[in-house]
């Protein structure tokens, strides 16, 4: 015989809509200390809450907790981001200025990148609300929801801050590291534009989402030109202005440095969180695999910020990689020490990997 708890989660598919509400209003803290009851008879319920997401509102908001919670299972991930009907489904909602629900269905579409198949989203297209000004590729629709939608500027009930985590799962892909590296037709602007400008911004989530986005496409090597041209991507700002506080530097290293970090307020902060301050290290790690990118980080000082951040930052993992970075840009070029440097970043336990 079922148990009461299982005879509940039957109660989600109901016909009278109170009943629905009463029962995935109870059932929501059991998506976390019990998921089981929601796997049974070949993932029904999950099929159910799947259906729900277009149901009233509260109801709905319940059925995508429950979703969220449920997902971090990989087999239920699978389950549910392999569903093509309900992605495009939950892909509709989330790009609707009056959806209700917007965060939560950005916090499940992150759950959903974990899952590899998900990366044929680069090719997927549907109709753009007239208020979101972007063409039909769903990357794209994507992208400027989180950036016109920061602060709830253009959906009043969501900030789609968690968009930063699903971005940064898909662009462990190569050809979604293509999509950030290539300018759009239809505004004329690279993605990786679009996002640099958030390594700052006072959410975590998005400082967070985007320190890995930038990283995961930074492994594009042959792309390493465009990202340290001041006239394409000009990346080096937006690195290293989140690891640098309010210390103070001598006036010889000052000058040289990018105009951007000159002249900083004496309350600069650098990033709180230690784990972005580690990722933008790596990332200009990455940058140094071409002797191009290793002469302009010597030219505007980075090794100074280094060393400060080395310094004041009582983490491991920061210094680590701060150490890291300083054997290769401080390493004289003409003793072959430089390319042994980096290549020891792919045979050991240091080893930079994606995000």
């Amino acid at each position: 015989m079922p148990t009461e708890l299982e005879e509940l989660v039957g109660f989600i598919a109901h016909p009278n809509p109170q009943i629905r509400l009463v029962a995935i209003e109870n059932l929501v803290p059991y998506s976390v200390s019990d998921p089981s009851i929601f796997k049974t008879e070949k993932l029904t319920p999950v099929k159910h809450l799947k259906f729900l997401i277009r149901d009233h509102p509260k109801i709905a908001e319940h059925a995508l907790t429950i979703l969220i919670n449920l997902t971090a299972d990989s087999s239920v991930v699978e389950f549910v981001a392999s569903d093509d009907k309900f992605l495009g489904i939950a892909l509709g909602l989330l790009v609707d200025s009056k959806e209700p629900n917007a965060n939560l269905l950005a916090m499940l579409l992150a759950n959903m990148t974990k899952w590899d198949g998900l990366k044929s989203i680069i090719s997927r297209k549907q109709p753009a609300p007239e208020s979101l000004h972007s063409d039909e590729l769903v990357l794209n629709q994507l992208m400027d929801l989180f950036v016109k939608g920061a602060d709830a500027s253009y959906n009043k009930n969501a900030d789609y801050d968690y968009l930063a985590y699903a971005l940064a799962d898909l662009s462990k892909h190569e050809e979604i590291r293509k999509f950030f590296l290539t300018q759009q037709e239809y505004d004329s602007v690279l993605p990786l534009n679009k996002i640099k400008v958030f390594t700052e911004h006072k959410s975590d989530i998005r400082r967070k989402g985007v320190a890995n986005i930038i990283k995961n496409v930074a492994f594009d090597v042959p792309s390493h030109p465009q990202f340290l041209d001041e006239d394409q991507i000009n990346i080096l700002p937006y690195l290293l202005l989140p690891i640098i506080g309010n210390e103070q530097y001598e006036e010889d290293e000052m000058l040289d440095m990018l105009p951007d970090l000159q002249l900083l307020p004496p309350d600069k902060q650098r990033d709180m969180d230690n784990n972005n301050i580690q990722t933008h290290i790596e990332t200009l790690t990455l940058l140094t695999t071409t002797r191009e990118g290793r002469d302009l980080m010597r030219n505007v000082k980075v090794y100074p910020v280094i060393r400060e951040t080395h310094l004041r930052v009582e983490d491991d993992g920061v210094r680590e990689a701060c150490e890291r970075l300083v054997n290769v840009i401080m390493a004289d070029e003409a003793e072959d020490g430089v390319e042994k440097a980096i290549e020891e970043e792919d045979d050991d336990d240091n080893r930079i990997v994606e995000i």
